[in-house]
């Protein structure tokens, strides 16, 4: 192999780990990692119709909270 061709191939590894890096801080800064019980409660539910009465116990629980819930 020539040397330029290694050459090629380093930058590039060295540019794509970068564009890595920087969206994996990025991900940090934001908050994506933070919601680990959201992840766990996905597991326990086996079809849609569980997940999306979870969802709206959820969404009750929280209006609660807020003091605006009016029961249906």
């Amino acid at each position: 192999m020539d040397s330029w061709v290694v050459a090629m191939m380093l930058g590039a590894s060295l540019f794509l780990g970068a564009i890595a890096l920087v969206a994996f801080l990025w991900g940090i800064k934001t908050g994506q990692f933070d919601d680990e019980k959201r992840m766990m409660n996905h597991v326990q539910f086996d079809d849609e119709k569980e997940l999306n009465d979870a969802a709206d116990q959820q969404k009750k629980k929280e209006a609660l909270r807020k003091k605006e819930y009016r029961p249906e």
